[in-house]
Order: structure tokens, then C-alpha cells, then sequence
């Protein structure tokens, strides 16, 4: 069998079991493992020293720290309460606009992201704390579902991103260089999502109606309570940038101010335990699927096919954007399947070398890495709520007991337009995405 016949034999494989359910990270232990033993010719005591190695040599990498504590820094955050400090205060600032609840949804989504770096905890988080708040004004189900939903992508795309983090260790890239280059597109996308609340109110104006104008001295005294949460990312972005703490160290500070802080909000015993033991789970289940997927990925290295694909591509004659486009497709499709995370860790080590084989604008080795890296986290973020199966959407519609299904998917299509022009302009002008970047050095 050709090594490009074996690799998508054990892709097919993967996918049939993860069809049934299988766990992500048990589906690619086995198709690593069936990969391997065939394109080795049968040498099952390679494969366990294979696996060992593999996992020794993950498992000890210093950059996979970072993960846990920023983990940890968004379970403090989640239940010290700081998700409704900041909708407090983006509500009583803007509240009072037609839509403006909508909108304070999405800032608070944004700063809670730059604090969390999960989208499922940003959306469950968020959802709990707006979502009661959107409906008692008097908001559309439609649009108080959609904008939460989409809202809770921004927890993966604004820094820091746990899956960024994991795009820059297979990849071997600076994770503070993706995580500036995550910025603007960021911002963007959180514009984006305020301009499609303008224009949907606009449209309805009884689907988000004018709020009560908070008096001034209460919208500042909300304001001042969120000073210590924007304190907390800007020493973490800052150090990181600044050259002053590499993202580990950067994490571990951000980690202990939010235990901190929500420890001053009346953060106690109870919602100290659930943070620690939030962490080793979704810590351990991020670990688990990187075992897998470094079995699944040494094994489509044995056989190939990674490199063979790439050959045919670069052989092929078609455009770089057609590449890059018919891949972004794939993972639109793929996000009715699997979560990002495996998205990420079961596709990167095949379209990488496909990406780097190709000119894109003349881009250097670097910048197209970076710039890879921040369109497949957006498009990653579109299979978190496109229809049918998005996860953000599932989320949000259980504590939305009042709201259908229907509601919530068609609630969030105005909101992947968005998602759509936005990667159409970062795909085609590379340098909004390189900017920054290249200003600060």
C-alpha cells in the first residue's frame, strides 16, 4: 500500500470512531497506532517505544505549562465572579442604546476571553450572566441567543488562546508573536459582532430595545470594579510582549492575581476546589489528545503521505488562495464533527507543509506561519457555532429553556456573515493580520 493510501485508510478509520464516539484522544491512539504498524511493516515493539518516547517528550516540554495556568486563570475567573463585574459594567455604559445589551454582551465576552482563553467557557460563563439579563429588557430570544453564542468565540481569538498556544507548539512559532498577531483580528471580529447587533435593531427595533441610563456615578463605580481584571491582562500581555516574562512565567502571575482577586470577590473554599479541579480535568483531557495526536501525527510522518501531499499540491498548478480557501473549507466542515482542539492537533501537521510549499504574497517563512495560524483559529471559531452542530450554540440554548433550536441557529447566521468577510479581507490583505507584529518588533 502507498503511504497516502495507508494515512487516509487511518483517517477514514478515525473519523468512523469518532462517529460512534469515540473519544478524540482514544480514536487517534488507535489510529496512530494502526497507521504505524502497517507502515512499518508490522513492528509492534517500535510502536510501544514509539509511544513512550512520544509521550516522555510531550509531556516534559516547558512550553506545555502555559496551558494549565491559563486554564486555571479562567476557572478563577469563572467562579470569582469576575464575568459579572464586566457585564455590569459594559452594560451600564452602553445598556442604554438601542441593542446596547446586546452589545455590552459582546464586550464582556471579549475581556472575560482575554482572561479565559476558552470559547465553551466564555459562552457558559457569559450565557449565565447576560443571558437573564438580555431577556428581563426585553431582547429577542433570536438575538440574545446569536449574540452570545457567536460572542463566545472571542475567548479563543483574543489572548491568550489555549489553542493558539497548542498551534505554536506543533508548529514550533513564538507564542507571543501569534498572540499579537491574534489582536487586531480580534478586535475586528468584536467590531464586527457590534456592527451586526447595529444593523439587526435597526432593522427590528423591537428585538433590542433602549435600556435606563445608568447615572454616572454608577456606571464609573462598575468601571472601577473591572480595574483590577484589565490590570491582570495587561501585565500578562504586557510581560509577554515586553520581553520582561516569557508566557509561562506570564501565566503563572496572571494565574495567581485572578486567584486573588476572585478570592476578593468572595471567592471561597467550594469555588476554589471546582477551579483546581476544572483544571486537571481539562488539562488532562488537552494532554490525553496530544499523546494521541503525536502518535497520529509520527505515524502519518512514517508513512508519507503528509509530504506526498503537499508534493501533489505544490504539482498541482492551482493558485495558493485556491489552496488555501479549499482548506479553510474543510475545516468548516470538520466543525460539525469535533471540537478545535482535535480540529487543530489532526490537521496541522498535513495543511502546514502544504502552506509553507506555498508563495502567499511573497510572505516570509515566519509571517505565513503566523498568518496560517490566526486563519485557522478563525475559521476553528466558525465550527464553534455554525449550524447544526456547533457547540457554542448547544451551550447557550440549554440556558435558554424559553428558546428553540431553530431561534438560536438562525440567531447566529447574521453573525458568521461577519465571520466570513472578516476572513475573506485577512485572507487576501495578509498584513492586517502582520502589522502589529511588525511595529512593535
Amino acid at each position: 500500500m502507498s503511504g497516502i493510501l495507508v494515512g487516509l485508510s487511518g483517517l477514514a478509520g478515525l473519523l468512523v470512531l469518532l462517529v460512534f464516539r469515540v473519544q478524540i484522544a482514544v480514536a487517534m491512539l488507535l489510529a496512530g497506532a494502526a497507521i504505524y504498524v502497517v507502515s512499518s511493516g508490522w513492528a509492534w515493539n517500535g510502536l510501544l517505544f514509539t509511544l513512550s518516547d512520544l509521550a516522555y517528550a510531550r509531556l516534559s516540554n516547558y512550553d506545555l505549562a502555559v496551558v494549565p495556568l491559563f486554564i486555571l486563570m479562567g476557572q478563577f475567573a469563572t467562579h470569582g465572579g469576575l464575568s459579572k463585574a464586566l457585564f455590569d459594567a459594559a452594560g451600564k455604559l452602553i445598556g442604554h442604546w438601542r441593542g446596547g445589551m446586546a452589545m455590552a454582551s459582546v464586550a464582556a465576552c471579549a475581556s472575560f476571553g482575554a482572561i479565559c482563553g476558552s470559547s465553551l467557557a466564555t459562552a457558559a460563563t457569559m450565557g449565565q450572566v447576560a443571558l437573564p439579563e438580555l431577556r428581563a429588557h426585553g431582547y429577542s430570544g433570536r438575538l440574545a441567543t446569536g449574540t452570545l453564542a457567536a460572542s463566545g468565540t472571542l475567548g479563543i481569538l483574543i489572548p491568550p488562546s489555549v489553542p493558539l498556544i497548542i498551534y505554536a507548539v506543533l508548529v514550533q512559532d513564538s507564542i507571543g508573536k501569534l498572540f499579537m498577531a491574534a489582536v487586531i483580528p480580534g478586535i475586528l471580529a468584536a467590531l464586527g459582532y457590534l456592527i451586526v447587533i447595529r444593523i439587526l435593531v435597526t432593522r427590528d427595533p423591537e428585538s433590542g430595545p433602549t435600556g435606563t441610563k445608568a447615572p454616572r456615578a454608577e456606571a464609573m463605580a462598575a468601571l472601577m470594579r473591572t480595574v483590577p481584571i484589565m490590570l491582570v491582562f495587561l501585565v500578562v500581555v504586557v510581560g509577554i510582549y515586553g520581553g520582561w516574562a516569557n508566557p509561562t512565567e506570564a501565566a503563572s502571575i496572571g494565574a495567581g492575581a485572578c486567584g486573588l482577586i476572585a478570592l476578593a470577590n468572595g471567592m471561597r473554599w467550594e469555588g476554589s476546589r471546582q477551579s483546581l479541579l476544572g483544571t486537571a480535568r481539562v488539562t488532562g483531557m488537552i494532554f490525553m489528545v496530544l499523546i494521541g495526536a503525536d502518535l497520529l501525527n509520527s505515524s502519518l510522518a512514517l508513512s508519507q503521505m503528509p509530504h506526498q501531499l503537499a508534493q501533489w499540491v505544490i504539482d498541482s498548478g492551482l493558485s495558493p488562495m485556491m489552496v488555501l480557501f479549499a482548506i479553510l473549507l474543510i475545516y468548516i466542515l470538520l466543525g460539525c464533527v469535533m471540537d478545535s482542539l482535535a480540529m487543530i492537533l489532526l490537521t496541522i501537521p498535513i495543511f502546514y507543509p502544504m502552506i509553507m510549499g506555498l508563495d502567499f504574497f511573497g510572505l516570509s517563512a515566519g509571517d505565513k506561519s503566523i498568518w496560517f495560524g490566526i486563519m485557522t483559529l478563525m475559521v476553528v471559531e466558525i465550527g464553534l457555532v455554525h449550524p447544526p452542530v456547533g457547540m457554542n450554540l448547544y451551550i447557550i440554548n440549554k440556558l435558554a429553556k424559553d428558546v428553540s433550536m431553530k431561534e438560536t441557529a438562525l440567531g447566529v447566521m447574521p453573525f458568521l456573515a461577519s465571520d466570513f468577510l472578516r476572513i475573506i479581507v485577512l485572507a487576501f490583505f495578509p498584513g492586517i493580520t502582520l502589522w502589529l507584529i511588525h511595529v512593535l518588533g
